[in-house]
């Protein structure tokens, strides 16, 4: 599935997405700066969280809730190997059944499980995005 959308279109995208996913398990591919984190935001409301969302680029891992249910949003852009990831216990994060929102995953593809969606995001112009979900 492609779209192609403004930034002001976000509410709209990520229904489309939840209604196309085929997991709980989201790894999201982009430049800095091309929108991961914003999307996501869009797509925990989607869920619907009413927690207030941020960037986990720091504390590596954000937890919000839902009705039944928890979404696991990631930031392992900081994380240099597997063994870091190991660490902070990202296994039982992954084996959960939650929800889990991955950016930058390429450091931990050797603990993603069987199935997943990738989400790929490419800035076309200043408000315009390009997402492949696969």
């Amino acid at each position: 599935m492609e779209i192609n959308y403004n930034l002001d279109q976000l509410d709209n995208v990520a229904e489309q997405i939840i209604k196309n996913l085929k997991t709980k398990t989201l790894l999201f591919h982009g430049n800095m700066g091309a929108g991961k984190t914003t999307l996501i935001k869009a797509l925990i409301k989607a869920l619907g969280s009413h927690d207030e969302v941020s960037s986990p680029t720091f504390s590596i891992v954000n937890e919000y809730e839902l009705t039944n249910d928890k979404i696991y949003h990631f930031d392992l852009y900081r994380i240099k190997d597997i063994e870091e990831a190991y660490n902070f216990g990202i296994e039982d994060y992954l084996d959960s059944g939650y929800w889990n929102l991955i950016e930058w995953p390429d450091v931990i593809d050797d603990l993603l499980p069987n199935k997943f969606d990738i989400i790929s995001i490419d800035v076309k112009e200043a408000n315009n995005r390009l997402l492949v979900l696969k």
